[in-house]
């Protein structure tokens, strides 16, 4: 989400307004916040549109029906002002993925899944048609994902504009690939009930193989196969659930069933009060559960992105990067990932002089590593609490967390924005290697500390500050244990090792590194085979490497072909020990390795903080904070945010004691304070490479190119279809 702008509005309606979700052709769409504190998406039409009478009659029309759409699988609207200077419109706000990023992220729905979720979208176009409306955009990116089943969001009232241009020759209404037959086929067929059901087959379609009845490409050629080619629906078993569809599919808008009717021939049971989501893929259930625990964390949550002070004032803005997905967006459909901002009083602990400064977290929080992102993040949290709990604390210290959403270009500006706040001291982060990649020339310009836990690469770019430090074992490092716990055993000789480029550089560097150091690190050998990224068989592959007497496994990669070499593995006769590249501990290599997975091990560069020896006190805090068990990568985040804050603490003594004068600027010396009494960020820097800090997991220690000194590493396991955590990688006794 992005931050107001100057010329927004504060208020709306009642509601608060607190960011903008995005805009579109007509007008802006915005996250609010009723004095009743419920939130809401509001749309507020641009001027152009509101000063067009036929414009405003058609808005005030629609919106009129829209607030009589009564159902629960429909995102109801909840207030509007059609009279207004300014027409606005809110509804609900429903935190939730969309089903194309559940089906992108964890795979096609089983049958039961795709039947609950066709007979519940039944009853909401029911209601839809009932009030008079069609909602003309059925898709994938407009249905959210709920705890209690799914809601049909955006439903024609974004579609006033279009209502009189529908008659206009070619222009089309809605999205290719979901579109009815007589709207792609062009003509100025207006868009009915019949249209919406046929909308809702292909969006079926798509959640039970993942993929669009009609492919996808070129605009031409989709609409050309929607006309007149049969729907794929391979794939699809369930003698039911593909009958049901193909009638959905039929080209001829009579031949089609009603959404009432299809509600009645779905006899699929549904989630009723209370109900569990067991209607829903373990993967997907983990998804929402994530979206909804970022909700309820909000009311507490430490302040993230504070606005620098310029003057004393009563209130400073904060946002919290938040995984969800419920605004009804202007010509764009749903979102999946926003940031929420609110209002939260100033507090203030002791004199008025006293000093308050930010650690940063730059993290993944929304895209393909929020899972890491976020455990970093509460981690680094949890150090910050722990330093302000004492009781003779120099100053007080924040959290500032920016979500770069996996994303290079928008990590580059989060660099930015964190270089820019003069109260940030360092920054925690980025979560992954693209990210860190692209955002370290800002942070270096800026001589910002920057502690990355997660980025494990070999190289970065070139740097003129030192103040980059790689906080854990690179991909190369850790291939020492790798390769002392495979080898350095009697009945290992020779390393089979498996570089499959689906993994990307992670993968290969792991894998170059293990072959290249086995030779020199023990007396064994290798037979190293690469394969190109999407090979699915890997069966070949395997016999190979057993064929040349490979008695131990380790494969660089992602998840998905670790699965698949476990399959393949587990298909023949070899008992020995395997190992997969940390990247692979994921719970898709669970999914689909099923059984095979058992007795898979992986060297990881992160501990099992819920497990690991003297966890106990920080897990207990993690569960006290949070309601969960710490996460992967949440202990290195505490243990580096710590040593921050201690390096922090001991400039700031040692300027005291010392009484080093100020200076003007916060680069002026590598080593006094700031006129505040802040280091600078030079000094910081500094302090950091030459120190060794005692965390609570791990000891920090830095060689003169900033990077980890040490290749301690941690043991997982797959016992009983889950990970367990074994303790500390062996290390050679000589």
């Amino acid at each position: 989400m992005d931050a107001l702008r100057p010329n927004d509005p504060a208020r709306i309606g009642g509601h608060r307004l607190l960011g903008r979700l995005g805009t579109g052709g007509m007008g802006v769409v915005y996250l609010g916040r009723t004095d009743a504190g419920a939130l809401a998406a509001l749309k507020v039409i641009l001027p152009e549109y509101a000063g067009d009478a036929d414009f405003r009659t058609r808005f005030r029309r629609e919106a009129e029906a829209a607030r009589r759409v009564d159902s629960p699988w429909a995102v109801p609207v909840t207030d509007a002002d059609t009279e207004s200077e300014t027409p606005w419109l809110a509804t609900e706000f429903v935190p939730g993925p969309t089903l194309s990023e559940a089906v992108a992220r964890c795979g096609p729905l089983p049958a039961r899944s795709v039947r609950v979720l066709g007979r519940l979208l039944a009853r909401a176009l029911t209601a839809v048609h009932g009030a008079g409306l069609v909602h003309r955009d059925v898709k994938p990116g407009n249905v959210l994902l709920t705890a209690d089943g799914p809601r049909l969001i955006d439903f024609g009232i974004a579609r006033a504009a279009d209502a009189t241009a529908l008659t206009a020759t070619g222009l089309l209404v809605g999205t290719p690939g979901f579109l009815p037959p007589e709207q792609a086929a062009g003509g100025g067929a207006v868009a009915g009930p019949a249209g919406d059901v046929f909308s809702l087959g292909c969006l079926l379609a798509y959640a039970a193989t993942g993929r669009p009845p009609f492919g996808s490409g070129a605009v031409d050629a989709l609409l050309y196969r929607t006309v007149h080619d049969a729907p794929d629906l391979d794939g699809i078993d369930d003698p039911g659930l593909r009958t049901q569809l193909s009638c959905c599919l039929a080209k001829a808008p009579a031949a089609r069933p009603t959404a009432a009717d299809l509600d009645t021939r779905i006899t699929e049971d549904v989630p009723g009060d209370g109900a569990s989501v067991d209607w829903l893929p373990e993967g997907v259930v983990r998804m929402i559960a994530q979206r909804s625990a970022a909700m309820l964390e909000l009311p507490d949550i430490d302040a993230t992105v504070s606005d620098p002070p310029t003057e004393p004032a009563p209130a400073r803005r904060r946002f919290l990067a938040l995984a969800a997905g419920g605004a009804v967006a202007l010509g764009a459909g749903a979102f999946a990932a926003v940031q929420l901002m609110g209002d939260e009083p100033e507090v203030r602990s002791g004199p008025p002089t006293g000093r308050r400064w930010s650690i940063g977290v730059h993290a993944d929080l929304t895209g393909p590593q929020e899972a890491a992102g976020r455990a970093q993040e509460r981690g680094a949290r949890l150090a910050v609490d722990r330093f302000n709990s004492r009781t003779d604390k120099p100053f007080t210290l924040t959290v500032k967390v920016l979500d770069d959403r996996g994303e290079p270009a928008r990590a580059v500006r989060v660099a930015e924005e964190f270089a820019r706040d003069r109260d940030v001291l360092a920054v925690i982060g980025p979560t992954g290697d693209a990210t860190t990649t692209a955002a370290l020339p800002a942070y270096d310009e800026a001589a910002l500390p920057l502690l990355t836990v997660s980025s494990l690469q070999i190289a970065y770019p070139a740097r003129v500050n030192s103040a980059f430090f790689q906080a854990c074992p690179s991909y190369a490092a850790l291939s020492v244990p790798i390769v002392n716990h495979l080898l350095l055993r009697p009945d290992v000789e020779r390393l089979g090792v498996l570089i499959d480029r689906s993994g990307g550089q992670a993968a290969y560097q792991a894998g170059y590194a293990a072959n290249l150091m086995t030779p020199s690190l023990t007396t064994g050998t290798t037979h190293p085979r690469v394969v190109p990224a999407g090979t699915s068989d890997l069966a070949p592959v395997i016999a190979d490497l057993l064929a040349h007497s490979s008695d131990a496994l380790f494969y660089a990669g992602d998840a998905a072909g670790a699965a698949g070499a476990a399959r393949a593995l587990a298909a023949t006769p070899f008992k020995g020990p395997r190992v997969a590249q940390h990247i692979a501990m994921r719970p898709e290599f669970l999914e689909r390795a099923g059984e095979a997975a058992e007795g898979w091990e992986f060297v990881t560069p992160f501990t099992d903080a819920a497990a690991a020896a003297g966890a106990a006190d920080f897990a207990a805090a993690h569960r006290k904070r949070f309601g969960s068990a710490p996460a992967a990568w949440s202990a290195e985040a505490y243990d580096v945010t710590g040593l921050v804050a201690q390096r922090v603490a001991a400039l700031v003594d040692s300027a005291t004691k010392g009484g080093a004068g100020p200076t003007t600027s916060p680069s002026a010396t590598p080593s006094g304070p700031t006129g505040d009494g802040r280091p600078t960020r030079s000094a910081l820097a500094a302090a950091v490479t030459t120190s060794t800090y005692k965390g609570a997991f791990r000891t920090y220690a830095f060689d003169k190119r900033q990077t980890l000194v040490g290749q301690d590493a941690h043991l997982h396991r797959v016992e009983r279809g889950r990970f367990r955590y074994l303790g500390p990688a062996p290390k050679p006794k000589s």
